[in-house]
């Protein structure tokens, strides 16, 4: 587990930002899609920030059908050609278990924790409502049924990941041979809703395990390494941040950001929410100047082990983050930014999983 006096801070990097209008601060064309130059520049900003990890939301579905609508490529596809522009933040995608066959997304996650030299996550998703499903093909699926199969997936991901042991290549040219076949493992898995046969198709990952977070509403904890707490006050998330550590994970608040740029954090807010209003997801939000973020996010510091941020407009709020909000974090002792090179479980001092296979 992490020190509990420090915080590790993640910060969301899809499209424009968190907010539905954040396009109109960045004077692109509504529904343009993310290039390439504005992808490379925005997690080149947060890794030069210090951030522990940056993520990448995705839906099976645009979020919106108005004038805010954005086109983008899927959320792996973004953190792949992240990886080689990076040497130290962590890159986790939002890959959902109800439209992706989980072998694929397996080695998916594998390719890209090899591709970062050992920077991968996955932030699981769910989505399980007709239009999500219709994209597949397949009917909504119950709460319940999501649940069931987003813990399925993440079991199966493990045991795929796990079905090479780490010394599994030998590259023998003296026989020709590439790998040990003794030490490469069949998996046979069947789960409420699928079945697969192994072994993966990609040696194991660098990390052994790639860094798996679950939004704390899919109530799959003890399948975890962290848990994404959303809740709308301190007390609430408190108590859930608490039962997800009971399960030996770390637990990450969720906190939505519109901070001072060249106007103020609320006046920015209400213009943008003019334009489209934010929905409330149910996480906190903060509005306001940077010092104020800095208060909350010390007040939090004894309660969760990270925070996942979400500015609403990348281009407004990131350079704020990056240039008030994580120098005082740091000069304050509550944050220390990771090493180049270092695995993604190093910088969230989680240990390396052993191979269930391994003698």
């Amino acid at each position: 587990m992490s020190d509990h006096r420090t915080l590790l801070l993640a910060v969301d990097l899809d499209g424009d930002g968190a907010h539905p209008a954040a396009w109109r601060v960045t004077g692109r064309p509504p529904g343009d899609v993310l290039t390439a130059a504005a992808l490379r520049a925005a997690v080149g900003a947060a890794e030069a920030a210090g951030f522990t990890l940056a993520t990448f939301a995705d839906a099976p579905v645009p979020p919106s059908r108005g004038l805010d609508a954005a086109g983008r490529l899927e959320a792996g596809t973004r953190a792949a050609f992240a990886a080689p522009l990076t040497d130290r933040i962590g890159l986790a995608p939002t890959l959902h278990v109800t439209t992706t066959e989980p072998f694929h997304l397996a080695t998916q996650l594998a390719s890209l924790d090899h591709a970062s030299r050992g920077r991968a996550g996955w932030v699981v998703g769910a989505a399980h409502d007709s239009d999500d499903l219709a994209t597949i093909g397949a009917s909504a699926l119950s709460d319940d049924a999501a649940r069931r199969e987003a813990a399925d997936v993440v079991d199966v991901a493990r045991r795929l990941w796990d079905s090479w042991q780490d010394d599994a290549v030998i590259r023998d040219v003296a026989t020709g041979r590439y790998l040990d076949p003794g030490r490469v493992h069949h998996v046979s898995f069947t789960g409420a809703a699928f079945s697969v046969t192994g072994p993966l198709i990609t040696p194991r990952p660098p990390q052994g395990q790639v860094v798996v977070l679950a939004p704390a509403e899919l109530e799959i904890d003890a399948h975890a390494d962290i848990v994404l707490v959303g809740e709308p006050d301190a007390d609430a998330l408190t108590r859930r941040a608490e039962r997800a550590r009971n399960h030996g994970v770390l637990a990450f608040a969720e906190v939505e950001v519109v901070l001072d740029a060249d106007e103020p954090g609320g006046r920015r807010l209400a213009d943008l929410d003019q334009a489209t209003p934010w929905p409330d997801s149910g996480r906190l939000r903060y509005a306001g100047p940077a010092s104020g973020l800095v208060e909350l996010l010390r007040s939090l510091a004894p309660v969760v082990d990270g925070v996942r941020l979400h500015p609403a407009a990348l281009a407004a709020d990131l350079p704020v983050l990056a240039d008030q909000v994580l120098p005082a974090l740091a000069a304050a002792g509550l944050y220390r930014a990771p090493e180049p090179g270092a695995t993604l479980r190093s910088t969230l001092g989680l240990p390396r999983p052993l191979n269930t296979f391994a003698p």
